[in-house]
């Protein structure tokens, strides 16, 4: 069966985006406006899987939003709103943890990173929270999911959820005149070259909103003097940048300059080495200064304009929720009609 082809993807609104957030997730958005019909989401019913002050979490809604829209997202033409304010997500997400399997839930590696050592004092929400990733996703039987390799398991466990929703509704799909399947099985869109962002103080870890340094992470607010002074101390080693990706190897401070450059320049890595290659860091940590400032500095400063406008965030969001309402709409009376509920 042919489904219209949809982007759906969402970020958690828990506060300082940083620079992973934008390279791994936001920039791509952006890209993929040009190509796709979008739904790009502020996932706030996850967020409350751990406990957030209320207070913050409102900031951080019209946050998020203002860096999608700072980065050229563009609302008018594409979908982005809050997922709070369209109650088929929850609706879908029972519907869907009455489809899935606990053995499926129980392999989920986040869970067990997420709830640490002491399960038992996890909310139910964080351990049934792929069950809301899927109704997110299928509630506008969206067909791609720009995802990164974190995210890569919860989108399997979204296919394996529509395929037994499909086979265990076959016949009442059919009755009701919906051909043979009624959800997707989405796809991925795996990341281009700086999916992954690196602390600037740990290459072996991942750019972080948690880690207690603040100079481990460039955010997205930094101003350029910050920017610049976080990249000018970001840990290198003391050899020379190599003139080939083979000299990487084993350098994972040096990739990951390497990679937030060619990414933010959008070129191939080896384009940067040919450049920099055989030369200082110092010299190479410059220009990926002059390239950071100029690309992340007019995101911050919109940033910054918006978040001080939160009437018009919120209208920005009200308008996305009423047409994403539509959608979600159209799949959820389908939905109740195939489960067999009376409406």
């Amino acid at each position: 069966m042919e489904f219209k082809p949809l982007v759906f993807s969402g970020v958690q609104p828990t506060g300082n985006l940083h620079l992973g957030n934008y390279l791994g997730a936001i920039q791509r958005f952006v890209a993929l406006q040009d190509s796709h019909d979008c739904l790009y989401c502020v996932v706030d019913m996850h967020a409350i899987t751990v406990w957030q002050d209320p207070a913050d979490l409102k900031r951080q809604i019209r946050e998020v939003t203002a860096a999608f829209i700072a980065s050229g997202i563009d609302p008018t033409k594409h979908i982005v709103f809050n997922q709070s304010q369209v109650s088929g997500h929850a609706e879908l997400a029972w519907v869907f943890n009455c489809v899935a399997r606990l053995g499926w839930l129980n392999r989920m590696t986040q869970f067990k990173e997420k709830a640490g050592k002491d399960r038992e004092a996890a909310s139910v929400g964080l351990y049934a929270y792929p069950s809301l990733m899927a109704a997110d996703i299928l509630l506008y039987r969206a067909t791609h999911v720009p995802v990164g390799e974190d995210q890569k398991q919860h989108l399997e466990l979204t296919r394996d959820i529509a395929q037994k929703f499909n086979n265990d509704f076959g016949t009442s799909i059919a009755a009701n005149g919906l051909g043979e399947a009624f959800f997707p099985l989405p796809e991925p869109l795996i990341g281009g070259p700086a999916a992954r962002v690196m602390s600037l103080r740990d290459g072996a870890k991942k750019m972080s909103k948690s880690d207690p340094s603040d100079l481990s992470r460039i955010n997205l607010t930094d101003e350029a003097d910050l920017i610049a002074s976080k990249i000018r101390k970001a840990k290198t080693d003391p050899e020379p940048l190599p003139s080939e990706a083979e000299g990487l190897k084993g350098r994972p401070e040096a990739e990951n300059l390497v990679g937030i450059y060619a990414a933010l320049g959008a070129v191939p890595k080896e384009d940067v080495l040919t450049q920099f290659g055989g030369g200082q860091f110092s010299t190479f940590k410059a220009a990926l200064v002059d390239l950071a400032v100029a690309k992340l500095g007019p995101i911050g400063a919109e940033m910054q304009r918006l978040v001080a406008e939160p009437d018009h965030i919120d209208a920005i969001l009200r308008d996305g929720a009423a047409r994403a309402r539509v959608l979600a709409e159209a799949t959820m009376a389908n939905v109740r009609d195939i489960v067999g509920f009376v409406r």
